[in-house]
C-alpha cells in the first residue's frame, strides 16, 4: 500500500509536467491548427539559456525568467519565420518544417552548450515523498491552466484567437488582426512550453532530455483532446499516474512502450480525445 501512495504522489507530479507541455501543444492547435513538434526544441533553448544565466548571475529565477521571456520571443520568430509562409499550404508542410526546426535547434544546443549532460537545478527542495519542488510543479500548471483557459473562454483575446484559428477570413471581415492573434497564440505556447522544460529538465540538461517527455506530452494531449486545454490538463495527470503504475508494477523500461500504446489505442478508438467533441462530416 506504501508503494501505491508513493507512486501516484510521483506520478501526480509527472503528470503536471506533462500536462504542461500538453498544454503548449492545444494552445497552438487551437490557434492555427497546427501541431507543433518543435515544441521540445523550443523550450531546451529556453532552458539553456537559463542554465547560462543561472550559472552566470547565480539567481535561478532570474534564470527562470529569462526562460519564459526566451521562449515567447522564439515562438512568435517561428510563426513569423517558418509558419507563416507555409499559410497557404497543407498542413503537413507547417508540421515538416516543424520537425526539420526540431533537430536543427537540439543539434544547435549540442553544438553550443556541448551534448554531455549539465547539472540543472530544482526549483525547490526535491527530498521527501512529495516534496515542495512537487509541490511547486503541480500548482504551477494548475495556476497556469487556469489562466489559458479564462483566457480562451472569458476574453475578447480568447474569442478573436478562436475565430482567427477557425474561421480567418470572416474574423478579418469583422476587423480581427487574424496575423497579429496566430503570432499571439505561438509566443504563448512557447512561454508555456518553456515553463514545461524548466519544470521537467531538473537533475540533468542535454540536447535529448525533452524527448521522451514530449512523447508524454503528446499523448496526453491526444488523450484529453487537442482542442480541449482543461481535458489535456486531466490526461496529463491520468497519463503521469498510469505510467507511474507500470514504472513501479511492470519496469521502467516499459513506460515507454505503455504510452505510445495508449496513444494508439485512443487515436483509434476516439480520434478527438476522451474528452474533445467529435467531428460529423458529411459525406
Amino acid at each position: 500500500m506504501q508503494d501505491f501512495f508513493d507512486l501516484t504522489l510521483g506520478g501526480i507530479s509527472a503528470g503536471a509536467v506533462y500536462a504542461a507541455l500538453g498544454l503548449a501543444l492545444v494552445i497552438i492547435y487551437r490557434a492555427t491548427r497546427v501541431v507543433n513538434f518543435a515544441q521540445p526544441a523550443l523550450a531546451l533553448i529556453s532552458t539553456y539559456l537559463a542554465y547560462s544565466v543561472t550559472k552566470s548571475s547565480g539567481s535561478y529565477w532570474l534564470g527562470f525568467a529569462v526562460a519564459i521571456a526566451a521562449g515567447t520571443v522564439l515562438g512568435v520568430a517561428t510563426e513569423r519565420l517558418l509558419i507563416r509562409p507555409l499559410r497557404h499550404r497543407s498542413e503537413l508542410s507547417s508540421i515538416i518544417v516543424t520537425l526539420g526546426l526540431l533537430l536543427v535547434l537540439q543539434a544547435v544546443a549540442g553544438m553550443i552548450w556541448s551534448n554531455e549532460p549539465l547539472a540543472f537545478p530544482y526549483a525547490f527542495d526535491f527530498r521527501g515523498r512529495f516534496s515542495a519542488n512537487d509541490l511547486f510543479v503541480v500548482l504551477v500548471v494548475l495556476a497556469i491552466a487556469a489562466l489559458v483557459l479564462v483566457v480562451f473562454k472569458y476574453t475578447p483575446l480568447g474569442l478573436r484567437m478562436r475565430a482567427a484559428a477557425f474561421a480567418p477570413d470572416v474574423a478579418r471581415t469583422l476587423g480581427v488582426r487574424v496575423g497579429l492573434m496566430l503570432t499571439f497564440g505561438w509566443g504563448l505556447a512557447a512561454g508555456v512550453g518553456s515553463l514545461a522544460g524548466l519544470l521537467a529538465t531538473p537533475p540533468f540538461l542535454f540536447p535529448n532530455v525533452l524527448d521522451g517527455v514530449f512523447v508524454y506530452a503528446l499523448t496526453a494531449a491526444v488523450l484529453g483532446g487537442l482542442d480541449n486545454p482543461l481535458g489535456t490538463i486531466a490526461g496529463g495527470f491520468v497519463l503521469g499516474v498510469g505510467l507511474s503504475y507500470v514504472s513501479g508494477y511492470l519496469g521502467p523500461e516499459l513506460v515507454t512502450i505503455a504510452a505510445l500504446a495508449i496513444l494508439v489505442v485512443v487515436l483509434t478508438l476516439r480520434p478527438s480525445g476522451l474528452f474533445g467533441r467529435a467531428k460529423v462530416r458529411r459525406v
